[in-house]
């Protein structure tokens, strides 16, 4: 156990963490500043239930495919992806070091009769607890943690031999600083100022090497892109800004 903490010590920044708990209690107002997020999360969603449910060999159409399977959801904030996931059938375990987003998550997760196991803890501490998981989430996490490499290597130790690791974040390219940065806090106001740090962004290949390093094999890697047409995210050949992917052990 001592050994386990050692070798996983806590990544997160603070100020990250200061910075989302301000705006802890607008979660789920879907024309709040999360209302961007709402808007992507059926694509992420629809990401995590096919790669999951190809990787366990389960029925995507069916209403609970992940019945089940254990699931952490590590950064949960309010518990946006939580919950449908929950509904999908698995048992989710949500994580979040910023104590207003897991009350939020806990009050709007009672509300909805969902039992969701929701945690003020680091996936450093569950680790180091000797809990693994089916699934591992990070989903728009690593692009605000202080060490990636030592992130990742934590997020690869919570899951179990068979299991499987997922992961959305944004890429270090001058078309995300313009998009992700100036064009979605600045012009289009969609997230408060200052909520990314693009020197903290994070290329595919940087993130490839990381998860690689904890004997996990890349798998389906996609970008996700806003259509100003339609007002909706989709999966795309982009990575150049927004982008996902899945892991499992290699060999």
């Amino acid at each position: 156990m001592v050994a386990a903490t050692e070798r996983f010590g806590s990544t997160i920044d603070p100020d990250e963490v200061a910075r989302f708990d301000a705006i802890a209690r607008d979660w789920w107002d879907q024309q709040g500043p999360m209302a961007v997020l709402h808007k992507f999360n059926p694509v992420r969603l629809a990401f995590v239930r096919d790669e999951a449910c190809a990787h366990f060999g389960r029925d995507p159409k069916r209403m609970r495919a992940l019945e089940g399977l254990s699931l952490v959801d590590i950064g949960c904030g309010g518990g946006v992806l939580s919950e449908p996931l929950a509904r999908l059938g698995a048992a989710v375990t949500g994580l979040d070091p910023a104590p207003t987003n897991i009350a939020v998550a806990r009050a709007h997760a009672g509300k909805s009769g969902l039992s969701i196991d929701y945690r003020e803890e680091t996936i450093e501490a569950v680790v180091a607890s000797g809990r693994r998981f089916d699934i591992v989430l990070a989903m728009e996490v690593v692009e605000h943690v202080a060490d990636v490499a030592a992130f990742v290597a934590a997020c690869c130790a919570a899951v179990k031999p068979d299991g499987l690791l997922v992961m959305a974040t944004i890429n270090r390219t001058l078309k995300s600083y313009a998009l992700a940065i100036v064009g979605a806090e600045y012009v289009l106001k969609w997230l408060p100022k200052g909520t990314h740090d693009w020197e903290k962004f994070v290329t595919p290949d940087e993130l490839g090497a990381a998860i690689e390093a904890g004997g996990f094999a890349l798998g389906t890697q996609t970008g996700v892109v806003f259509n100003p047409l339609s007002g909706r995210w989709a999966t795309s050949r982009d990575m150049d800004v927004n982008y996902m992917l899945a892991a499992s052990r290699s060999g």
